[in-house]
């Protein structure tokens, strides 16, 4: 949650604007390939030390878009992305690596991935109809190859349904054979190589999104249902596929011996307040194809106030209460908090807070924001980084936040 404030970016950009033009940003000439070098620039420093240096001008991934259109909360795409890169961090160091967004796993290849395999009976129907096409049109034909190619789609086949089947035999066929995977991540990252001018790739990460409820449709405008997938379910699945991605992955020029860290999210429902979590990650050593052993990741994001919260944390649960009721008292009009926790191992990192009010001026606001800042030094200990975001209908009004550690929190008004 580490943030910087508008004021600081201002600031920042104030200064590079009136320095000389003699930055300490490296240049590299960055080579991709042995065919292909091109003049990039490094900056010298990272905002964190768990933040990766990015390489200028940025490569935007070769899939990008596609998790958009595969992941359906917003708030999942956000998580799914931070924090496989920041689970990368204890696998791929970012104090020697950079950071670049995947470069060899295209949109065409992850959809095709992201598809259903195929039974037997369909395997069998759709080769033999490509043989015929490619006899007829004199095409050399390589049967091993069309099997291969048919049969990309990571998700579990579905047998055909009859056009005339009942409705419950539709929905019951449609449950026996979930979609698992949304989306396949791929993050890449870059080591300076010994003549340090130029840089080569050094490390791959894969996140794959599993589903925790899979919804469907038995025909196209009808009605949607809902499968509820166990966690140990999608984790057998998520290991599955993550063994057939490697091999595919060490078919590909040039990564044949790149180290390759997975590491299996799983999504939290469309309509969830809160993102998913990671739950396991495994590493492959360059050279292998082989699934090792998955370390379980504990992790979880928490809505405050909630019936959860107060379950499983009841301490956290009873602050952010409290402080609502004390905002209740300057604003006795006001809505309501939105609290989300971020845990690792059942231990709070990161707290977020937004208060949305209405305001009818800037004092009322400068006001109000001194009383919240107050409140934060009161109530909430020190032992994790909270950021309280005061918002109304024309966007954010102010911002406090203190990193773990820190006696006093950091304020700004945004005019």
């Amino acid at each position: 949650m580490k943030k910087i404030s508008i004021g600081l970016l201002c600031a920042l950009l104030l200064l590079t604007s009136c320095a000389p033009n003699n930055r300490n940003d490296e240049e590299e000439l960055l080579s991709k390939d042995d065919k292909e070098t091109k003049t990039s620039i490094v900056p010298s420093y990272r905002l964190a030390d768990d933040n990766y240096r990015i390489i200028i001008p940025y490569e935007p991934s070769e899939a990008r878009g596609v998790i958009v259109n595969q992941v359906a909360n917003r708030l999942d795409i956000d998580e799914m992305e931070e924090g496989l890169r920041r689970h990368s961090t204890e696998v791929f160091d970012p104090k020697e690596l950079y950071f670049q967004e995947g470069q060899y796993l295209t949109s065409d290849m992850v959809y095709e991935w992201l598809g259903r395999g195929l039974t037997e009976e369909q395997l069998e129907e759709r080769v033999q109809a490509e043989i015929k096409r490619l006899e007829e049109a004199k095409m050399t034909v390589n049967e091993d190859k069309i099997r291969t190619e048919f049969q990309n789609g990571l998700n579990p086949p579905i047998e055909e349904i009859p056009e005339d089947a009942e409705q419950e035999e539709k929905i019951k066929i449609n449950r026996e054979s979930p979609r698992y995977l949304s989306h396949i991540l791929e993050q890449n990252f870059l080591k300076r190589n010994e003549d340090n001018s130029t840089v080569q790739l050094a490390g791959i990460s894969i996140g794959l999104a599993l589903k925790s409820v899979y919804r469907f449709q038995t025909e196209t405008g009808g009605p949607y249902y809902y499968e509820d997938i166990p966690l140990d379910e999608a984790m057998k699945q998520g290991n599955e596929i993550a063994g057939q991605i490697i091999e595919r992955i060490r078919g590909m020029e040039g990564l044949e011996n790149i180290p390759v860290m997975f590491a299996l999210y799983r999504e939290e429902d469309q309509s969830s307040p809160v993102p998913g979590n990671f739950v396991a990650k495994t590493n492959v050593a360059g050279g292998s194809a082989t699934i090792g052993d998955w370390e379980k990741i504990t992790e979880e994001y928490i809505l405050f106030p909630s019936a959860e919260g107060q379950k499983e944390y009841i301490d956290d649960h009873e602050i952010v209460t409290s402080f609502g009721n004390e905002i209740a008292k300057f604003f006795p009009n006001y809505v309501g908090i939105i609290g989300q926790g971020f845990y690792i191992n059942k231990e709070l990192q990161e707290l977020s807070i937004e208060i949305p009010l209405e305001f009818y001026g800037e004092s009322e606001i400068i006001g109000f924001t001194q009383y919240a800042y107050g409140l934060v030094q009161e109530m909430f200990p020190n032992y994790y980084d909270i950021e309280i975001n005061v918002t109304s209908i024309n966007g954010s009004e102010s911002l406090i936040y203190r990193d773990a550690g820190k006696d006093t929190p950091n304020v700004h008004i945004f005019h």
